[in-house]
């Protein structure tokens, strides 16, 4: 179980590195940029997602992760004013994961946590916020590369490098 949590752990922290990265290419415009009506600007995600994480992580063991104080359908709207206020969101909502994040022990897998009013195991909690962050992470990465285009530098392994990349992992 201790490999488990060093997995999510590292997993935590692959998926907020490659938002940065991803973020670090765009202009303080293109983040606040809506790319449809109907989508969310980056700073908008980042907005949600400090909402989510300030309510699911503070308290974890001890209140419902959904608090009564977060006003969800507000994270959708444009609060974010500038390219400053987005990082200093984007670093606290992180901060409060890690909080919880490099603390937990085996133990702590065996207890319960409420989301909602319904209980789930401490893994399942856990599982469930991670997914959640690479989905909007995802939409990040997305919307950069529509905005930088030729110019996007891959945060992975670039397209038509897939051989080589496999040829140095193996070579290491």
């Amino acid at each position: 179980m201790q490999a488990y949590i060093e997995s999510v752990q590292k997993r935590f922290r692959y998926y907020k590195d490659v938002a940065e990265r991803a973020m670090a290419q765009l202009n303080e415009a293109q983040l606040f940029q809506k790319p449809s009506s109907e989508s969310n600007s980056i700073a908008v995600i980042v907005n949600h997602l400090h909402g989510n994480m300030r309510s699911r992580w503070t308290n974890f063991f001890t209140e419902d992760g959904e608090k009564e104080w977060r006003r969800r359908d507000e994270e959708f709207e444009d609060r974010i004013r500038s390219k400053k206020e987005l990082r200093e969101k984007w670093d606290a909502g992180w901060q409060c994961v890690f909080d919880v994040i490099d603390h937990l022990t085996v133990e702590d897998l065996n207890r319960s946590v409420t989301i909602r009013g319904e209980a789930h195991s401490v893994i399942d909690a856990v599982n469930r916020q991670l997914t959640h962050y690479a989905y909007h992470i995802g939409e990040i990465v997305y919307v950069a590369k529509m905005y930088k285009d030729h110019e996007w530098r891959s945060l992975t392994i670039p397209k038509g490098m897939s051989e080589e990349f496999n040829r140095r992992m193996k070579n290491r």
